[in-house]
């Protein structure tokens, strides 16, 4: 080793401890944000009341825990919107499945054949937001009803926003079960908050980024027919 090289050593030593330091405090700065914001978000959706509601053009319910279509369907059966989206149902499934899941559907079995709308595509949220663009543009909806899980609600509206920016959103939070209890002494539910925690940052991230964003001119391209209607054979 030159003494050129045990000159230099402290220096470059100095400056590696200096950069791992630094990304250390970084590191520590971020699991200390996330952590505290997860229980910021699980107070938020754990203590959320169920939802009351005005009347709209429509409702679009997102499958999931299945209070939402039993309260999607008492909104629509009292006169809240005029027709139902139910988005997200399992390719197999049409609407004798999904009352024969939920008696309490048995008195508006009718209303299946002539106001709801079953989207069978979506995947994730991501998809139900575009599906519900899609029905609610056809139909001419400038308001919608949201029925959703009080836990999933948060990243619901943000993907709806982006979806259709034009629309009227009336959140209608749904209180899952699960969220009934304190969600600390559960794993499972901790779990689920923390998820979709999780997916509401990432959300709320590509939100904001779109806003800051040049809207794309592909974003006023007319998005194309997907949902199916509820028929009853």
């Amino acid at each position: 080793m030159t003494a050129g090289s045990e000159k230099h050593r402290p220096v470059a030593w100095r400056i590696a401890r200096a950069i791992v330091s630094r990304t250390l405090g970084l590191f520590a700065f971020f699991a200390i944000a996330l952590t505290v914001g997860f229980f910021v978000f699980a107070h938020w959706v754990s203590g959320m009341p169920a939802g009351s509601s005005g009347v709209a053009d429509g409702i679009v319910a997102l499958t999931g825990d299945e209070d939402r279509i039993t309260e999607a369907m008492h909104l629509l059966s009292h006169g809240k919107a005029g027709r139902l989206l139910i988005s997200g149902v399992y390719k197999s499934t049409g609407a004798p499945q999904i009352i024969s899941m939920n008696g309490t559907l048995r008195e508006d079995a009718s209303l299946f054949g002539c106001c709801v709308d079953l989207d069978k595509r979506s995947l994730n949220t991501e998809d139900n937001a575009f599906e519900a663009t899609v029905w609610a543009r056809k139909l001419g909806f400038r308001s919608l009803i949201v029925v959703t899980s009080t836990y999933h609600m948060p990243r619901t509206l943000i993907e709806l926003r982006q979806s259709m920016p034009e629309a009227v959103l009336v959140p209608y939070p749904v209180k899952s079960p699960r969220m009934e209890q304190e969600w600390w002494n559960d794993p499972k539910t901790t779990w689920v908050l923390f998820k979709e925690y999780l997916k509401f940052v990432t959300a709320s991230a590509r939100y904001a980024s779109n806003m800051l964003a040049t809207p794309s001119p592909s974003s006023n391209k007319q998005l194309s027919q997907r949902t199916i209607n509820a028929r009853m054979d």
